[in-house]
């Protein structure tokens, strides 16, 4: 500005330059385009003049007008005035810039999935028939809840396994004991009962293989007991629950026939569930394991697991693994919610209500309370969720920025803006 008024106080100094200083005294300061093609005019009619240095001086006039509009419409952090009883009366209101932490959240989609270590699937252990069905769908079980019968008659071929190893075994202890004995009295050599114990030792072995053949096939520890002293077999198994669960799957119908590892029914554990959370590829790094997790509109809370190393092709996405802790009660296995992820806080960020942001264009700005009025700061948005967003600038904690009546608040500002 001191420029423009040196080089119009400098044309002042000769008559021939009267009306040229009266133009740009009249020119608009805003309009920069207008002023330098009127200069133009005045320039062409200097130079019909043959006047090289009053040429000079009407283009430093111009050059000082022009920075003086350009560096007006780029300061735009402008204090105005509003009294207090106007700001009572438009119900503007203000709040005081606090260290807040956590309050922008993402939100993203997930899917509820039960844990791969709380879904047992039960299949059938030995070829045969279904002969009965003992749960239903969605019954709860416990552990040792009987769940299907099976008729097989690969489980007479076990069974006859198991008694001729358990005569074998009782032969060869029988065998053992008295060898051992006529040793001890001098009848016969050592090696007779080293004999005879190698054969025992070769007999339990058999039986136990036996055993472990049926408690494969489904049949507990306490029937092949029973089997193996009283010799009375059995045409069928039934299948029991290993852990508490919802029978969630049923596969299988009464007189169905089936192969061996067939699957019968599969039962889950309800308390202990999984989020499958789609990002995008940009946020995937955000949140690291151990960050916590909530689902929106319910009481649940969970924990990041895992963040995926492969990125879906159909849609760009990154799965993050979370562990639902708690209550479980008020999600179920396949339902999709929405959850939010906290967003860390960064040096200099403030998180203010969507309503405090005004935009002049590209720019965004808050309207910071003073003595007098309010002073329009630029400010830059770094992330928003609902009606929360997250602002840098230069604002400071105390101050007090307004949050209603920010339409009114820009309006005046611009007025401010036009008259300086």
């Amino acid at each position: 500005m001191f420029f423009g008024v040196a080089a119009i106080l400098l044309l002042t100094l000769t008559e021939q330059f009267v009306d040229l200083a009266r133009f740009i005294f009249h020119a608009s300061m805003s309009a920069v385009a207008a002023l330098v093609m009127s200069a133009g005019n005045n320039i062409r009619l200097i130079m019909n003049k043959r006047n090289l240095r009053f040429y000079l001086c009407v283009c430093a006039v111009a050059m000082a007008y022009a920075l003086t509009a350009n560096a007006q419409a780029t300061n735009r952090s402008v204090q105005f005035i509003v009294p207090n009883n106007q700001i009572q009366a438009l119900g503007i209101k203000s709040v005081t810039l606090q260290s807040q932490i956590d309050l922008i959240k993402a939100r993203f989609p997930a899917e509820v999935v039960a844990s791969t270590t709380a879904r047992q699937v039960v299949s059938s252990p030995v070829a045969g028939l279904v002969a009965q069905l003992l749960v239903q769908q969605n019954q709860e079980v416990r552990p040792g809840t009987p769940l299907v019968r099976i008729v097989s008659s690969e489980l007479g071929q076990l069974q006859l396994q198991l008694l001729q190893a358990t005569a074998r075994d009782k032969l060869a202890r029988q065998s053992a004991r008295r060898e051992q004995a006529l040793f001890d009295e001098g009848i016969i050599p050592q090696r007779r009962v080293q004999e005879a114990q190698a054969a025992l030792m070769e007999a339990e072995a058999v039986l136990n293989q036996a055993k472990a053949a049926l408690r494969l096939s489904g049949m507990s520890a306490a029937t092949i007991q029973r089997i193996a002293v009283s010799s009375k077999l059995q045409d069928s198994i039934t299948l029991t629950a290993t852990q508490v669960g919802i029978v969630t799957e049923i596969t299988v119908k009464p007189g169905q026939r089936i192969d061996a590892a067939t699957t019968l029914l599969q039962v889950t554990q309800t308390d202990s569930l999984r989020l499958y959370i789609q990002l995008p590829v940009s946020e995937n790094t955000n949140w690291p394991a151990g960050t916590k997790v909530k689902v929106l509109g319910r009481d649940v809370a969970a924990r990041i697991l895992s963040v995926s190393p492969i990125v879906s092709s159909s849609s760009q996405m990154v799965q993050l693994r979370a562990e639902v802790e708690g209550n479980t009660g008020q999600i179920r296995s396949g339902e999709f919610v929405t959850v939010e992820l906290p967003l860390a806080a960064t040096p200099g960020s403030w998180d203010v209500p969507l309503s405090a942001v005004a935009h002049d264009g590209n720019q965004a700005y808050v309207f910071v309370r003073t003595s007098q009025g309010f002073e329009a700061r630029t400010v830059k948005v770094v992330v928003s969720a609902g009606q929360l967003v997250r602002v840098q600038g230069s604002i400071e904690a105390g101050e007090q920025i307004a949050v209603s009546g920010v339409v009114v608040l820009k309006g005046a500002w611009l007025n401010a803006m036009e008259s300086k």
